[in-house]
């Protein structure tokens, strides 16, 4: 097989690579009783069949000799080369990180796995391979063995089989793991297309004499060959779009394998020519291929007697990518054929997956992120220059702009798709031209989250709002130590760096920032952190503080909590100095839904791990409930000068009239208001009640609204909402 394609001397390199490996394995057998060589072997001729480099064959070889033999890297180096031994290595790291049941496990491998097809690709190809052969023997296994790695395979190695364009080692991964996990329903669909093929024999057959007869009278050199969904795609079509066996398996499907480029298209207009087009089924996947480089033209005909016929055209060099993916770039010595488009496409993805992968906050998220690029239904559309850009199906302006540039998502504004201003969560369709609009001062909004696609969008967004989050958070717990220091008559300012540092190690922190976003998110109470550092400046005898402010402190170091517990909760008349806000804080300042609190309105915030400070109003419910924990409360107050605009629910009881809505609605207008949401519950005959989330300064302004709408003839009652 080797002679077929490579060099007698690489032939030579591979042989004495055997020895090596045979007698590196000599007496290890596997589980099925054989020699330990046969495996290693059974792997490297899986790679021959894709024509893989000499290489790559050594590395598949000698694949195990570090993991199970005393055999170093070193020597390997010594015998067989740097690149080889590399090779050889990075097989062996994947090896050692074995896939768990758990979450966690799973996704730290497969961390690894990109890793390593960043650092060289024929690294996961010579794994690619091992697994398959792994399939295809796991007879031998207990039965619950071959269940988790039949589910592993089906949810890591095929997705990244079908990424890399290895259809061929895809379609055998789906099958075995099908068999495997669920042998019944494999058995009975079988049994189901071995019986549907002897009906649909001759209707086949002559389908294809009909096609190839046609193109050859033309002059097309051709092989026209009928072609079969695989067990798992017919079980997946079946399971996803609740269709009947014969309803999926009534489709006859064909594959037109031409000499050249051009003759694609000339067949193509000799199909269409021969049976009538479906409109709408057509795609060009030479034009612009698929991600992992697939290329083809795909037409549905409507055949003889009715039935749909599916006909897939392509050249020989695509027939080759489509089989065996980015492995046919190592035929290409000068890179420029299909299979070094391939490769291109490749190194594009992984530097997105490395860029995920930087930005992730653990494996799981991670692997959450890569694996939507993993089942890609894409889109194609257009920047204004004329480029074309690929992204998933459903895809949003935003995660067009994340995909133009990182820098462009984050500082988009809005979007022109095809001239026209459109908002950004705007669903992006094939052909369109879009178009980024940007300002230096925006930046990325927490609630793209709920509508983008793409795991590069969502990875960048998040990994901006948790930077963003620890610098709000920071200077939150800053001002909340500084304010409970204040109880024992110090600050900060008098604390000194030693003290600091060692309150810092207390925590098992590495420095003051870290203590501070944890006191900004609520994982660490201000107050005792207050109590920690002036335990330790008394430890080491520093006069930071005067005797006069220290006997205060002993007197009050009693009463602490009590001060952080609002007053009116306590029914006493003393409070402690309260924490000033703006509505401004950012992500770890929250204002409460249920009472949505606004500027003029009593407040008092409520101190939560995890999330900062949550505001609500004195009048809320829910301060009943938290009487139970007083120590998470603490005294905010509203800045005089607080400006923005802050959400209100504001009921209406009106009586039935046309066009009370709209009256309503340019009120709101006219006073300077925004509408956020309109919910209309229908009463009794001739009343209904409006309900408005509008957005106001503060309670003046609400007050002033409410005013203007209460002077409507049709409205009977108004009054604010908190739920």
């Amino acid at each position: 097989m080797l002679e077929k394609y490579l060099e007698h001397d690489q032939v030579a390199e591979v042989y004495r690579a055997y020895l090596f490996s045979a007698d590196a394995h000599e007496g290890q057998r596997r589980m099925s009783g054989e020699p330990y060589i046969y495996h290693p072997l059974a792997v490297a001729r899986i790679l021959a069949e894709m024509r893989m480099d000499q290489k790559s064959i050594i590395a598949a070889i000698l694949h195990d000799v570090i993991e199970d033999t005393p055999t170093a890297k070193d020597q390997l180096e010594k015998e067989f080369g740097e690149e080889v031994a590399g090779l050889v290595d990075g097989v062996s790291k994947l090896a050692k990180v074995k896939i768990e049941s758990h979450a966690e496990a799973q996704a730290e491998n497969f961390q690894k796995m990109i890793l390593a097809m960043a650092d060289d690709i024929r690294v996961i190809l010579v794994k690619l391979a091992d697994r398959l052969h792994n399939m295809r023997t796991l007879g031998v296994m207990r039965p619950d063995k071959q269940k988790r790695i039949a589910r592993e395979t089906l949810d890591i190695y095929a997705p990244i089989a079908y990424r890399l364009g290895m259809n061929n080692i895809r379609n055998e991964y789906e099958n075995q793991g099908f068999s495997i996990l669920y042998p019944m329903r494999y058995r009975i669909l079988d049994e189901a297309v071995k019986k549907g093929r002897g009906n649909r024999k001759e209707i086949v057959q002559g389908i294809e004499e009909s096609i190839e007869e046609r193109l050859k009278q033309d002059g097309i050199k051709v092989r026209v060959s009928g072609r079969e969904k695989h067990l798992f795609s017919l079980y997946k079509k079946m399971k996803d779009k609740s269709l009947p066996f014969s309803e999926v398996f009534d489709v006859y499907a064909f594959r037109i394998i031409v000499d050249k480029v051009e003759s694609c298209y000339h067949a193509l207009g000799v199909v269409h020519n021969l049976y009538k087009p479906v409109p709408g089924k057509f795609k060009d996947y030479i034009a612009i291929p698929k991600t992992n480089g697939y290329q083809s033209l795909h037409t549905v005909l409507f055949g003889p007697y009715g039935v749909p016929i599916e006909v897939q055209i392509r050249s020989k060099d695509m027939e080759r990518v489509a089989e065996v993916g980015i492995a046919a770039h190592w035929l290409y010595k000068t890179g420029d054929g299909h299979g070094g488009m391939t490769q291109d496409r490749t190194r594009q993805w992984l530097r997105n997956v490395l860029e995920m992968q930087q930005n992730a906050g653990n494996s799981i998220e991670f692997l959450e992120n890569v694996k939507i690029d993993l089942f890609p239904d894409v889109v194609y559309v257009f920047t204004p220059q004329g480029e074309i850009k690929e992204l998933l199906r459903g895809t949003t302006a935003v995660d067009f702009a994340y995909a133009v540039h990182t820098d462009v998502g984050n500082t988009c504004v809005a979007a022109k798709i095809n001239r026209r201003l459109m908002p950004l969560r705007t669903e992006l369709l094939n052909g369109q031209t879009v178009e980024i609009i940007t300002a230096p001062g925006a930046r990325p909004n927490p609630l793209w989250l709920d509508f983008i696609v793409t795991g590069k969008a969502r990875s960048n967004i998040r990994h901006y709002l948790k930077n963003l989050q620890r610098k709000e958070a920071i200077e939150l717990g800053e001002r909340l130590l500084v304010k409970a220091l204040t109880t024992f008559s110090t600050t900060l300012d008098d604390i000194s760096q030693i003290t600091i540092e060692r309150v810092v190690k207390v925590y098992n922190f590495d420095d003051k920032d870290d203590l501070l976003e944890e006191i900004g998110l609520g994982n660490r109470a201000a107050y005792l952190v207050a109590q920690q550092l002036i335990s330790i400046a008394e430890e080491e005898d520093q006069k930071i503080i005067s005797r006069k402010s220290q006997a205060k402190r002993q007197g009050k170091l009693r009463h602490v909590l009590d001060r952080y517990v609002p007053s009116f909760l306590k029914g006493e008349k003393k409070s402690s100095r309260p924490l000033m806000i703006t509505g401004t804080e950012g992500m770890v300042m929250t204002f409460a839904k249920c009472c949505r609190p606004i500027p003029g309105d009593p407040i008092l915030g409520f101190v939560t791990t995890g999330k900062g400070i949550v505001v609500h109003t004195h009048s809320c419910k829910n301060v009943v409930e938290y009487r139970k924990t007083p120590e998470n409360w603490i005294d905010v107050r509203w800045e005089p000068n607080t400006t923005g605009d802050f959400p209100v629910d504001i009921r209406i009881d009106v009586v039935n009239q046309r066009g009370v809505l709209a009256t309503a609605a340019a009120i709101i207008a006219d006073m300077g208001s925004n509408i956020d949401n309109v919910n209309i519950e229908e009463k009794e005959g001739k009343f209904s009640t409006i309900t408005f989330t509008i957005q106001v300064q503060g309670r003046k302004h609400l007050a002033n609204i409410m005013r203007r709408l209460k002077s409507l003839e049709q409205v009977t009652r108004i009054m604010r909402v908190k739920r």
